[in-house]
């Protein structure tokens, strides 16, 4: 397409409706600077929008001045040792942690602890602790249904099998 004014290749390209009626307009990127007063940037490469993106959805680009009061440890240096600096880093970076512990734990995202070889001792046996963590998943996926009368059940046979 040829600008309306030059004849040069148009790179803008305006569309406006008065009175009920479509005007387009082509133009070159000089005449919509110069004709209509339209600050025209110049194309952004197409490796620098993926950069760009990847780099925003990649969880590197995390807010720089987020970081630990107590120990200092940033999100970005977090991602690149894998290691927390202190024990107040799980509720600093809680949003951001959760995916990661779901996805190490298989969808679990609190520890329940050792449980004693003998049952007569203070743990929950094993059997009891992994029914009530189904018990949870569960419950939770009841709720987000909006199934409220399954989650009141389950939420009944957690409290019963926690004793």
């Amino acid at each position: 397409m040829k600008c309306d004014n030059c004849n040069k290749t148009a790179t803008v390209h305006l569309t406006e409706i008065k009175n009920g009626k479509k005007l387009e307009k082509h133009l070159c990127e000089q005449c919509a600077a110069a004709n209509e007063g339209l600050p025209v940037k110049s194309h952004t490469p197409i490796n620098e929008l993926l950069t760009n993106f990847v780099m925003a959805h990649s969880g590197l680009q995390k807010d720089l001045g987020a970081a630990c009061e107590n120990c200092g440890m940033s999100w970005a240096e977090f991602r690149q040792t894998g290691l927390l600096g202190c024990e107040h880093d799980y509720t600093i970076y809680e949003k951001d942690l959760t995916p990661l512990i779901q996805r190490a734990h298989e969808g679990a995202t609190h520890h329940l602890g050792k449980v004693p070889a003998r049952r007569g001792g203070s743990g929950v046996p094993a059997k009891r602790a992994l029914d009530v963590v189904k018990l949870r998943k569960e419950l939770a996926r009841a709720v987000e249904a909006e199934d409220y009368e399954r989650a009141a059940k389950l939420r009944d046979q957690i409290k019963q099998a926690e004793g």
